[in-house]
């Protein structure tokens, strides 16, 4: 078991910044692809960013690129998440997610073993 908890979400106007954070405890944090994941009010689930177990390879959705940036400490066995310039669209849940595979968490996310709670995001116009 891998169990997931997310923090740093928050309200911040537009342009600010968040740093999210996804504390991992469980199995080896390591031995896993992880990635961010987001759901607005009314819409389904999106992919935001991946980043493989060693952390050599991120991948980003086309709507985040340039601004998010995805990294990990897997000593500190915790997933980040720093995101500029922030836009009212960006308003959502954000969510963790960890899989054996990272063309699971790139691609089939319903078949991600893990997920945290989730932490909110509003960025306010």
């Amino acid at each position: 078991q891998v169990q997931l908890v997310e923090s740093g979400g928050g309200l911040v106007q537009t342009g600010g910044s968040l740093r999210l954070s996804c504390t991992a405890s469980g199995r080896t944090f390591s031995g896993y692809a992880m990635g961010w994941f987001r759901q607005a009010p009314g819409k389904e689930r999106e992919f935001v960013a991946a980043i493989k177990h060693s952390g050599g390879s991120t991948y980003y959705a086309d709507s985040v690129k340039g601004r998010f940036t995805i990294s990990r400490d897997n000593a500190k066995t915790t997933l980040y998440l720093q995101m500029n310039n922030l836009k009212p669209e960006d308003t959502a849940v954000y969510y963790c997610a960890a899989d054996r595979t990272l063309t699971d968490v790139r691609s089939n996310p319903d078949e991600c073993e893990y997920w945290g709670q989730g932490t909110q995001v509003t960025v306010s116009s």
